[in-house]
């Protein structure tokens, strides 16, 4: 077990995420960049940069881990009854560069949003490349919901999400997941249960446990098709 937090330098590599045991919390390393090669190793590890302004980059592997098996989403009747009323229309990668941004202005604790202009630009770059997302809601021309992360072969990994109207960002959930049960996707990754997740279904495992699922899930390759942009309906 590491006796210290690893501070990454240019090499594109990380410790063994079973090295965070040294932290309660899943702190692994520190340092490293942005770079659409080394996020991509890191979520394929299990592995996703967390930090405030102002801080170096901090890189967390948490035991245990927040996921949430398709099938066991939690759909309210009030959100089953939002997602038929018509009243909101929904589309995929349409608005990714909106979605990051109004995430980014979501309320968050006394340390700010940890979605800093680096962070935007990192997960922007990936959104270019093929590998981040994001589902939007939609009122008319105005985007009043959404949410984005990062999708590795048959696993999407969740980042954030908002809502400018009740309930919005619990729909984008909702049609998340609905359409990753369509393209075969193993599960979700929440990273961290809090009281709002587990209302929807998401549930901790053992680091161990999610990092077998994990390498079982990024070695499926998802459909060519699956993150075209344009409208999502599945009614």
């Amino acid at each position: 077990m590491s006796k210290q937090f690893i501070k990454l330098d240019h090499k594109l590599q990380f410790p063994h995420a079973e090295d965070a045991l040294i932290d309660p919390n899943g702190l692994l390393a520190f340092g490293g960049d942005l770079s659409v090669e080394r996020l991509l190793l890191a979520y394929q590890s299990g592995i996703f940069p967390w930090f405030s302004e102002g801080e170096p980059i901090l890189w967390w592997s948490p035991d245990p881990r927040g996921v949430l098996e398709l099938d066991g989403f939690i759909c309210s009747s009030s959100l089953a009854k939002l997602a038929r009323s018509g009243r909101y229309q929904v589309s995929l990668n349409k608005a990714f560069a909106a979605v990051i941004e109004h995430c980014a202005k979501v309320p968050r604790d006394i340390n700010g949003t940890w979605i800093t202009k680096p962070m935007i630009q990192a997960y922007t770059d990936l959104h270019h490349a093929g590998y981040a997302h994001s589902v939007e809601i939609w009122e008319g021309a105005e985007l009043v919901g959404g949410l984005y992360g990062v999708s590795i072969g048959r696993v999407f990994c969740g980042e954030s999400m908002f809502h400018l109207r009740s309930n919005t960002s619990k729909l984008a959930f909702f049609y998340l997941v609905r359409y990753l049960k369509t393209m075969e996707f193993h599960f979700i990754d929440c990273q961290l249960q809090n009281p709002h997740l587990a209302t929807l279904g998401i549930q901790e495992i053992p680091r161990r446990r999610f990092l077998s699922k994990l390498q079982q899930a990024v070695s499926c390759p998802a459909p060519q098709h699956c993150w075209q942009a344009g409208d999502l309906s599945l009614s």
